[in-house]
């Protein structure tokens, strides 16, 4: 929990250098993955009110990162999409999250880097295996 607790922190500063936050540009990154998410199920991978989406998502509207398109079946849902002047950005937030991923891992050797992913990969399946246990990245509940 600690280096979790840590890793965000140097994420945070490294979102501040560029006049963001950690949280805008965890939106960023998960739309760049999954293009045309709405803001529910945006704020349900990121674990925050709607709400709070909203107002992230105006803040990366504003400075033309992000677009709302209304859904074509349901006019009151905003998908969310990159505008290609994120581009740039986006490669800016993979560069520093490679020299953060270094950085940590920094004296393992690759064994022991996939020592360790297996087993947070291990203990994922093992929380998703209990009852009514959500998974935020699918949002599949398990039985």
């Amino acid at each position: 929990m600690v280096v979790a607790r840590l890793t965000r922190v140097e994420a945070d500063r490294r979102a501040r250098q560029h006049g963001m936050t950690r949280a805008q540009w965890g939106i960023l990154i998960h739309l760049q993955r999954q293009p045309g998410l709405s803001q529910k199920e945006l704020a349900d991978l990121l674990e925050v009110e709607p709400i709070s989406v909203a107002r992230l998502v105006d803040r990366l509207e504003k400075v033309g990162l992000v677009e709302r398109r209304a859904d074509a079946q349901d006019r009151r849902i905003w998908r969310l999409h990159l505008r290609p002047d994120a581009a740039p950005l986006m490669d800016e937030i993979d560069r520093h999250r490679r020299e953060i991923a270094d950085f940590v891992t920094a004296g393992m050797s690759e064994a022991e880097q996939e020592a360790v992913i297996n087993a947070l990969r291990s203990m994922k399946a093992n929380l998703l295996q209990r009852p009514g246990m959500v998974c935020p990245v699918t949002q599949k509940e398990t039985a």
